[in-house]
């Protein structure tokens, strides 16, 4: 099993340099496993929507192919596959519903923020801590 790092994501997603995102595909597409780890999609979704415009959808949809491809294994996919779920659905931020996603899998609830807006919106998918 080989890791990636964010930078060869977002060349493999953008192809914006034609020689590393040929490099890129070989490595995501070849023999050995391929390890994406959480912190790197965070990264690659701040990289894709800050340097390069893609709207959420286009990221869900891009980790989505990237998820689809047979030997890339994402850490903690169940939380990731739930997270990628709740932006598609509901308009979460990626990273806020991965840390719900991360928390629900390992049992720890309630979940607590200062962020009124996310209580509200991520009340249906987590226990949240009640308003005070």
């Amino acid at each position: 099993m080989i890791a990636v790092d964010t930078n060869l994501l977002v060349r493999f997603l953008t192809e914006d340099d034609k020689r590393q995102a040929k490099q890129a595909t070989q490595l995501i597409k070849g023999e050995a496993e391929v390890f994406v780890a959480k912190t790197v999609l965070l990264e690659t979704a701040w990289v894709l929507r800050s340097a390069y415009g893609f709207k959420t959808a286009e990221v869900v949809d891009a980790f989505q192919r990237l998820g689809g491809i047979q030997n890339v294994v994402f850490e903690d996919a169940r939380s990731v596959a739930s997270a990628l779920q709740w932006v598609r659905e509901n308009a979460l931020d990626f990273a806020d519903a991965l840390h719900l996603a991360t928390a629900q899998t390992i049992g720890a609830q309630p979940f607590y923020s200062f962020d009124q807006p996310l209580v509200k919106r991520a009340g249906q998918f987590s226990a949240m801590a009640p308003e005070e």
